[in-house]
């Protein structure tokens, strides 16, 4: 299938069915026990830094491992698949010197996704997605990282700009069909990624789709950078986006009114991907696939959500209950509402009708 097919048996899927994403990469990769050299490959070898912990990197060190998580979650039943790229950016990179990389592990990245959605399409005909991952990078484009200086900025828009446009080529390159820019606690960075995946749609003439996923940062309901959860939508909508949603920071049980207020403001396609719980006192997550399983079966006989999935902590066995669970249950009906001017800082203003 060509990317314009997949993308249109994707709106077809979504119009009949709620679409299940994959889950969480960080704790499979744990999972390996790897060491040192793992990560560094023959490539790397002598390598001046440490690289144990760039997860990213097993693209190009140890691709198979990357294609085996791949396929445990599309065997799981995933219908999307993210890319291995959450830190792919010369920002990120930056932390082990290997800037100059970022563009090739997008597109490796990507790549190696593509392969294995097309190697399970191959098995049952059934159409699988590539969703390349964009990480919000480890800096803040709208924080100061000094609190005797809150005018201090580590980084700037068109930092930010350069570098998500080199990943967001290299992922289109390596065969993606949506960008996912995830795990975002600051908005004005989510909007550099917006706007470099607008110049790379202009630069090469098509365009793809694109998935926003924000994350709260505690019971405040707000992100990082302080926002409501309806002043986020307010300041991405001009997006346009496939969907909008949550993920990571909670688990189902605490994210639940998130994800009912995202679904009231949004007028697109809601998606959701929780922690499977909070973290317990040794850093792990106790929610089972089946508890979780049955948390976004509930939000979806309430008609919350369109494309679920799971963060840190699952599992493909998490996936595996989910994908059953979601079985027959029909996706969330795409509200019309009524056009208002609305404004947004930290929270929003509806001026009127216009």
């Amino acid at each position: 299938m060509t990317r314009t097919e997949r993308l249109q048996a994707l709106h077809a899927a979504m119009r009949e069915r709620i679409v299940v994403l994959d889950g969480a990469w960080g704790s499979l990769i744990q999972g390996y026990q790897l060491t040192e050299p793992d990560f560094r490959g023959e490539r790397f070898r002598e390598w001046p830094v440490d690289l144990k912990g760039d997860n990213d990197l097993l693209i190009l060190t140890r691709a198979d491992i990357v294609r085996e998580i791949h396929d445990s979650y599309l065997e799981a039943g995933a219908d999307i698949t993210s890319t291995n790229t959450f830190t792919s950016n010369r920002i990120a990179q930056a932390d082990y010197r290997l800037e100059a990389f970022a563009a090739e592990l997008n597109r490796e990245g990507a790549r190696i996704a593509r392969e294995a959605c097309d190697a399970a399409t191959a098995r049952d005909g059934q159409p699988r997605w590539v969703a390349g991952a964009i990480g919000p990078t480890n800096r803040t484009a709208s924080m100061s990282p000094n609190v005797d200086d809150p005018g201090a900025r580590n980084v700037t828009f068109e930092d930010l700009r350069i570098a998500y446009t080199e990943a967001i080529h290299g992922l289109i390159e390596g065969g993606t069909d949506i960008l996912l820019i995830e795990t975002i606690t600051d908005t004005l960075n989510a909007k550099a990624a917006i706007f470099a995946a607008e110049e790379v749609f202009e630069a090469i003439g098509d365009r793809l789709p694109i998935v926003i996923s924000g994350t709260i940062v505690d019971r405040s309901g707000r992100t990082l950078s302080g926002q409501t959860l309806e002043a986020f939508w307010t300041s991405v909508r001009h997006a346009q986006p496939l969907a909008i949603g949550l993920n990571c920071s909670l688990g189902p049980e605490d994210l639940r009114q998130y994800v009912a207020e995202l679904s009231r403001v949004a007028d697109v396609a809601v998606s959701v991907y929780p922690n499977a719980g909070l973290p317990n006192q040794f850093g792990g997550y106790d929610e089972t696939p089946e508890q979780m399983a049955g948390s976004l079966g509930a939000w979806a006989r309430e008609g919350l959500v369109n494309i679920v999935g799971s963060c840190c902590g699952s599992t493909p066995e998490h996936t595996r209950a989910i994908v059953k669970t979601m079985r027959g249950l029909p996706p969330r009906a795409i509200p019309e509402h009524r056009p208002v001017m609305t404004l947004a800082g930290l929270e929003t203003v509806a001026i009127g009708a216009i």
